[in-house]
């Protein structure tokens, strides 16, 4: 079901980089449509993760996504958040608390089925400046979009506005912050913060530019609290009512509930999932250990394009032994109930895995019953 997009990315990329002379659509673009997008918490890469991923010649973290690569690819676009950069081998690999992966990290994402990251969040500067555009720099080597921090203010400004099947989205991202490192003076275009104000004004041009939906994606919240907080909320009503439809959260490593909310017309359903939780790391405790794949589908018809219904996919992060080598393996928490069919998993990894099919189904829906969840497989031994 993937589609390709990078080379359309791309030429949406110029036509939309201006507001002051924005393209009218076509004929073409206002016909019915149906797209798929699937959206991941936190990449993250922590120290036994590239410590595992060593070859001979270099780094493969390809096999931790064998068992998810085609829930990625079934999206038209997937999208995840990179919690980590990309700054080369002569600053040295290191996880936590100032990252850097090999560049085979991006690789890995590319083939598991990821389209376009999000960048903006409290990693982003663990390199400073030369990190970050260096991260830009491998990801656009790969064809992975990206959004959240910019090489210029050009490249700020640019909103991405990319074009699923007829219908139009914007992606703007934005983190609460950056560690305490500072942006260098002068150049606050290299990585969007949440400020009201640009948030406001970022919405008001997706607008302009006649984005049918406007995704707003988020880095915030408290870590490893599976509820909101006051200032998740209120940041998400500063978008909501500038006009994002769907709403999505990353940093505090649990997954937290989500919820569907009508518009004040109640014509429109608007979305928010506040955390996505960790979709690949190192923190193999309850709750950090789980994450998800969300599904949002859209219709487009001749008046507007609404989003028609949400799913999760609970996810799992497995860490072990799979023949004699210390490995991860990403898994469908839907299969814990399959587990004879994993031989590498331990009896109380098994536990595990079953038990955060349970948490997971149980946050995700804790504010909002309508919120679908993939049910458990149900298999035969």
């Amino acid at each position: 079901m993937k589609r390709l997009y990078v080379r359309l990315f791309l030429i949406l990329f110029i036509l939309f980089s201006s507001a002051a002379n924005p393209q009218g659509k076509t004929e073409e673009d206002n016909r019915n449509g149906k797209a798929l997008l699937a959206f991941t918490g936190d990449l993250m890469c922590h120290s036994p993760q590239f410590e595992y991923a060593k070859t001979d010649s270099g780094y493969d973290f390809t096999p931790y996504y064998e068992y998810i690569r085609s829930e990625l690819s079934y999206a038209d676009l997937t999208i995840g958040n990179l919690e980590t950069v990309l700054s080369g081998r002569e600053m040295k690999f290191s996880g936590y608390p100032d990252f850097n992966s090999p560049d085979e990290y991006a690789l890995a994402l590319k083939e598991a089925g990821f389209d376009f990251l999000v960048t903006a969040n409290n990693h982003s500067l663990d390199r400073g400046e030369k990190g970050l555009l260096r991260t830009l720099d491998v990801l656009k080597g790969q064809g992975i979009g990206s959004t959240g921090t910019y090489s210029s203010q050009t490249d700020r400004d640019s909103l991405r506005i990319l074009k699923i099947n007829g219908i139009f989205f914007a992606l703007l991202n934005y983190t609460y912050g950056t560690n305490g490192k500072p942006v260098p003076k002068g150049k606050d275009y290299l990585i969007n913060l949440i400020d009201k104000k640009l948030i406001q004004k970022d919405i008001l041009k997706a607008k302009e530019l006649k984005a049918d939906i406007i995704i707003v994606l988020y880095h915030y919240g408290q870590e490893y609290k599976r509820e909101p907080d006051n200032y998740q909320k209120q940041v998400n009503d500063w978008a909501r009512e500038a006009g994002a439809d769907v709403i999505i959260g990353s940093h505090p490593h649990v997954l937290q509930p989500a919820v569907f909310l009508a518009d004040s017309s109640g014509l429109t359903r608007k979305f928010t999932a506040y955390s996505l939780g960790n979709f690949f790391s190192n923190q193999q405790w309850r709750y950090s250990d789980a994450g998800a794949v969300l599904y949002l589908s859209f219709e487009k018809n001749a008046e507007r394009a609404t989003l028609t219904t949400a799913d999760f996919l609970p996810t799992w992060v497995f860490k072990g032994d799979i023949d004699g080598k210390r490995t991860y393996r990403i898994l469908p928490s839907t299969a814990s109930g399959c587990e004879h069919q994993y031989g590498f998993l331990s009896k109380s990894q098994r536990a595990a895995f079953r038990r955060s099919y349970e948490d997971s189904r149980e946050i995700l829906t804790r504010f909002d019953r309508k919120i679908g969840v993939f049910p458990m497989r149900n298999c035969s031994h």
